[in-house]
């Protein structure tokens, strides 16, 4: 399909291909093979090539989950076809079975960070994201404070320093590594814009300059205890900085259609765009019946609740390639964005 819709603000459109689902869409194989279709094609590729087609917004970016031992030939083609597509390559690095908070786990977490960094490097990405400041969903697991909290932040500084020096990033097309916190359950300690911030302003300061950035997901801002305008002066003064990173438009709690959000997408993709440092924003949106996701819905039934509405999810997503373009082609009218 043509463009139909012009985006006019200098912002990175693009599509976190989540609505695959992990299991069966986006997890590799024992043997680090990618997802195919019947007719033997990469499932992200086939996807991303419909969603361009159905799309009157025309995405240049995908943010695509890179996990630990994948094949290199299927890593290489994916990449090559993604670019054939004319979009930005994104990794998430995809960081489990470990726990970067404890020091016990360092060498693990920072051999499978290095693995992506590697990876990033090899096939000249240059941005790469992660939730690496915690183990996901882990039992038993309670919120850090006070000391226990510096040492955790202390460690992952350590941690991710580390795999920045080990994976040779220096002079390297990596330019920036985006983190992001998870809401609480999924995380017990870095849960908000305001505990990340710690964790990147700290990481920055031992790098000694503004490598690390802050992911504003609005899904998980609004799960979070701060309230809009908590999130609003953290953005500021993140953006402040030089740490203000992509920005996820995902809708709370369902993950769904961006209709569920209740206002926080509009409220913080604004807040990020009145700092003039807002540069990437990618559509994210999770299948309610993904089998890797079935802890979210026993921590929060809202996670598993049907949001298409007689959709098809590649049509959900569509739909918030079209909302967040009107959203910012409205920015550039109100003089927030340039144009």
């Amino acid at each position: 399909m043509s463009d139909q819709i012009l985006q006019l603000a200098h912002i990175d459109l693009g599509v976190v291909p989540t609505h695959l689902k992990f299991v069966g869409g986006l997890v590799p194989d024992e043997a680090g093979r990618i997802p195919r279709s019947e007719t033997g094609k990469l499932l992200v590729l086939a996807n991303m090539a419909a969603i361009i087609e159905q799309s009157p917004v025309r995405p240049n970016c995908v943010q695509i989950p890179y996990f630990p031992g994948l094949d290199e030939n299927d890593v290489a083609e994916m990449v090559d076809g993604f670019r054939s597509l004319e979009l930005k390559v994104h990794f998430i690095l995809m960081v489990g079975g470990a726990d970067p908070m404890n020091p016990a786990d360092e060498e693990t977490v920072i051999g499978m960070l290095v693995d992506g960094l590697t990876a990033a490097k090899n096939h000249g990405v240059q941005d790469v994201s992660s939730t690496s400041v915690e183990e996901w969903m882990q039992a038993g697991a309670s919120r850090k404070e006070g000391d226990e909290f510096v040492a955790a932040v202390t460690q992952n500084v350590r941690v991710h320093t580390a795999a920045v020096q080990q994976a040779a990033l220096e002079g390297s097309s990596v330019e920036a590594w985006h983190i992001e916190f998870l809401r609480g359950g999924e995380f017990q300690t870095f849960t908000d814009v305001g505990r990340i911030w710690q964790f990147v302003k700290s990481a920055n300061d031992a790098l000694g300059r503004s490598f690390f950035k802050v992911m504003i997901d609005a899904a998980h801002c609004g799960d979070s205890a701060l309230t809009i305008s908590e999130n609003e002066s953290l953005i500021e003064e993140i953006a402040s900085a030089d740490a203000l990173g992509i920005f996820h438009a995902s809708a709370k709690t369902t993950r769904g259609c961006l209709s569920t959000d209740d206002g926080w997408i509009g409220a913080l993709l604004t807040a990020c765009a009145k700092t003039g440092k807002l540069k990437t924003v990618f559509v994210e949106v999770f299948h309610h019946q993904d089998d890797a996701l079935a802890g979210l819905r026993d921590l929060d039934p809202g996670h598993g609740i049907d949001t298409r509405d007689g959709r098809s999810y590649d049509e959900v997503v569509v739909e918030g390639l079209v909302d967040v373009t009107r959203r910012l082609n409205n920015l550039v009218a109100r003089g927030v964005l340039q144009r």
